[in-house]
């Protein structure tokens, strides 16, 4: 079985979800509400707080999928585009956990992505992917 756990931080949410053999086994995200008051995304902000979200919001990604890390076979994380600062964060933590880990490290285009995420699975009898 191939688990994969994927880390998007491109922008102002925090997520994390688990793949296992294309099918979605659980799916985390964190709203950064902090930038609600500015009528928009404040860059530095938004990498603060993928700081203090990441780790919880793995462990909950991780949690929820009924896994454990050894278990993962991968690592897949948001290379780019998006804000500098969060992709920082989440390319820091995906290269740090993969090596710990000692398991491949795969990065993302996050535009490509977009279009990839169409063919996951919601459930082993799923048929409606393009």
């Amino acid at each position: 079985m191939t688990i994969i756990l994927g880390i998007e931080s491109s922008c102002d949410d925090t997520s994390a979800a688990v793949i296992c053999d294309g099918v979605i086994c659980s799916n985390v995200v964190a709203s950064q509400l902090v930038h609600e008051q500015y009528g928009g995304v404040v860059p530095e902000l938004a990498s603060r707080a993928h700081q203090q979200n990441i780790i919880p919001v793995v462990d909950q990604a991780l949690k929820k999928a009924n896994i454990t890390k050894e278990e993962l076979s991968a690592i897949a994380f948001t290379r780019g585009p998006g804000l500098l600062g969060s992709l920082l964060v989440g390319t820091s933590f995906a290269k740090g956990f993969s090596t710990a880990l000692d398991i491949p490290l795969i990065d993302v285009n996050h535009l490509q992505a977009h279009v990839l995420a169409h063919f996951i699975k919601e459930d082993t009898e799923d048929t409606s992917q393009p």
